[in-house]
């Protein structure tokens, strides 16, 4: 991980190199506005809409099929997209003259985007929040053990938004002393971070514009078809869940009736084309060992390893093989990741610390070119240490705002005592700061580990009456600090190689999160009004309500209630996701890649197979490409599948409206074998 993190400059340099030459040519050009000019009352508009509909975006996607992508970069060409048309038509129309559009301000804009719907994950409009509600209960059932009708707590947009403001503030003060240990002493990557900050660099230099037009046509041409391609289906998937294209047996009927089909999602293969290739791969192979050979094998055994006849959502049969199955194996992935981020960065502060003293020594005179590249790395370190956050003010922040947190989670939740959140916000910046780290050296955030991690050790410790909620809740509190503190510091990095204000950045997180706290909320209301979520058979089976909901259970009642060699089957998968992670690790790199990752694999064991097959196609499109044009498809693939996803989306408010009034497809698509009437 060492290595990786030397590579900083290889990977920012270049583009920057461009702004300075820039400066040379104009002063006024390369100007760095001030950070309060950075923030600016059009780019708070624009943050509100792209968060508006960001946030729709990862509803969908949450309450499918649980993989979310990262945004970051469809965040700041958005923003770019948005502001500049918004510029253009101002200045030919010719009212007033417009102030410049900096990368200073596409920043603050992608920053405020990113808090935002950054609040539609960590919120848990998937997961422990909506693992609460009637519908979840009913679906694990009445009668198992540890599942209690007291233990229920509907969605209510009141509660929610009230929650959202009491919990998501914390984790941006947890970390601010330590944002120049992260991005100046350690020098972390944050690989999503760095390709944003790339790509605002790329928009904002002369010799990035032509490129920057071409990705915004590709964006704005692939959403139009994909959302008149989603209106379309609109028209043939009647009433229901079993008609239309989402419900095409592409492979034959014998392969959809094990979720084996092509369902034709813009969204899916969108995902398909930003996600990399080994975990499309990943999610492939769980759906075949899911669906095509574990769920079809233990149905042979109905009547003896569970009784024959239950429902499909009754855990004490096949539905409760898929679900721990499934938990077996996200929860070994997300064990042998936190055991090895906190190895990692144990062993990372040990190395690099000597390591920050030595820098001063290497720093010789050289050629022209090293030269360049060092004044403006001490450029952009002067401008990230120019406008300081006081300690005293984080500090007094997190301390104020725990204490209000503390004070009302309980009025909220009655079953988590003041002293358990107490407990959370004592060892919470620890944990962001672990979690902040592992995102900066692999780009891979867990917070939903460390969510279930408290969610274990507070059910456990409150015990039955009142476990449930009680774990459910601090899973909340958990991951909505270490979620927020390293979405904040990888906004960090993103303004640091942009020349952009660390101050700016804060505020600009401080308002989003604001706005996060009340889009998040009601765009999934609209959602919860407008469709069946959590219906198994429909197109919104909200799969980690379930998932969470008896991970709580577990850790309050134990495993009484499984299905025969459940839990040994369980067990069995725990290990391999350990032993696959292993195997990860210590192989070579032109082998490990190979390997599939658990994690992804084990989200089509509860799901399905249907939007393995989706992102598979997008991923075999992507490797297509890259093997005609590499330089096209690096350039091009991401505006492309920011533009299925969001034409998508977008087409997401339309169809809940159409719903809201009751306003029906005229036409049901439907298919059988062709001997049937």
């Amino acid at each position: 991980m060492g290595t990786e993190s030397s590579k900083e400059g290889e990977i920012s340099e270049p583009l920057l190199v461009g702004s300075e030459k820039n400066e040379r040519e104009g002063e006024a050009e390369e100007r760095i506005p001030p950070w309060g000019e950075q923030i600016t009352i059009r780019g708070l508009l624009v943050s509100a809409l792209l968060g508006t509909l960001f946030c729709i975006i990862t509803h969908k996607l949450n309450l499918t099929v649980g993989i979310i992508p990262s945004l970051n970069v469809a965040a700041g060409l958005l923003g770019f997209f948005f502001i500049k048309s918004w510029t253009g038509f101002v200045t030919n129309l010719g009212f007033w003259s417009t102030t410049p559009f900096t990368r200073q301000e596409n920043t603050v804009i992608q920053t405020c985007v990113v808090a935002c719907y950054g609040l539609a994950f960590s919120g848990g409009f998937g997961s422990y929040l909506i693992a609460m509600d009637r519908k979840t209960y009913e679906l694990i059932g009445a009668d198992n053990p540890g599942n209690r009708v007291e233990d229920i707590k509907n969605p209510s947009l009141g509660w929610m938004i009230g929650f959202m403001f009491v919990v998501s503030f914390l984790g941006l003060f947890s970390l601010v002393p330590l944002r120049k240990i992260m991005v100046l002493d350690y020098k972390l990557t944050y690989p999503s971070g760095t390709a944003t900050a790339l790509l605002i660099n790329s928009f904002h230099t002369n010799t990035g514009a032509e490129l920057a037009r071409k990705q915004v046509q590709c964006l704005g041409k692939y959403l139009g078809i994909s959302f008149f391609w989603s209106f379309f289906k609109w028209f043939f998937s009647g009433i229901g869940d079993s008609c239309g294209f989402d419900n095409f047996p592409s492979l034959g009927l014998l392969a959809y009736k094990n979720t084996f089909y092509f369902d034709f999602s813009p969204t899916y293969i969108g995902c398909g084309l930003i996600c990399p290739h080994i975990v499309n791969c990943s999610v492939l192979l769980g759906a075949i060992i899911s669906w095509g050979i574990l769920w079809p094998f233990i149905k042979t055994h109905a009547g003896d390893w569970y009784p024959d006849g239950l429902g499909n959502n009754d855990f004490k049969g096949l539905y409760g093989y898929k679900v721990f199955i499934a938990i077996s194996l996200i929860l070994g992935d997300g064990v042998y990741n936190l055991i090895k981020i906190f190895s990692v960065t144990a062993r990372e502060m040990f190395v690099q610390k000597p390591k920050q003293y030595q820098i001063p020594l290497t720093n010789k005179l050289q050629d022209a070119e090293t030269m360049k590249l060092a004044m403006e790395e001490k450029r952009r370190d002067e401008v990230f240490l120019k406008d300081k956050i006081p300690n005293w003010l984080a500090a007094s922040g997190y301390v104020l705002l725990a204490a209000i947190s503390t004070s009302t989670i309980p009025i909220l939740f009655p079953p988590l005592k003041w002293y358990f959140i107490l407990a959370c916000y004592v060892v919470a910046p620890g944990l962001a700061f672990c979690n902040s780290y592992g995102t900066g050296l692999t780009d891979w955030s867990l917070a939903s580990t460390y969510g279930k991690l408290g969610l274990f050790i507070f059910a456990s410790c409150v015990g039955s009456n009142g476990g449930v909620i009680a774990g459910l809740a601090a899973c909340g509190v958990m991951m909505s600090i270490v979620s927020t503190a390293a979405d904040l510091m990888q906004d960090f990095k993103t303004g640091y190689l942009t020349f952009s204000s660390p101050r700016s950045m804060f505020v600009s997180q401080l308002v989003g999160t604001a706005m996060g706290c009340v889009i998040a909320p009601v765009t999934f209301w609209l959602f919860w009004n407008a469709f069946d979520i959590g219906a198994p058979d429909g197109p919104y089976k909200a799969p980690y309500a379930v998932i969470f909901r008896e991970m709580a259970i577990l850790g309050v009642e134990g495993f009484s209630a499984l299905p025969k060699h459940c839990l040994e089957i369980s067990c069995g998968f725990f290990v391999a996701a350990l032993v696959i992670n292993l195997l990860r690790d210590v192989t070579p790199k032109k082998v490990s890649r190979f390997i599939p990752i658990p994690m992804a694999m084990g989200i089509p064991f509860y799901i399905g197979a249907y939007f393995a097959i989706d992102m598979f196609v997008g991923t075999v499109i992507l490797y297509v490409w890259e093997i005609i044009n590499r330089k096209d498809a690096e350039e091009y693939a991401g505006a492309l599948a920011s533009g299925l996803i969001c034409g998508d989306g977008i087409w997401t408010i339309p169809s809940a409206i159409l719903s809201i009034f009751r306003i029906n497809p005229p036409i049901c698509m439907s298919f059988g074998p062709s001997g049937s009437s």
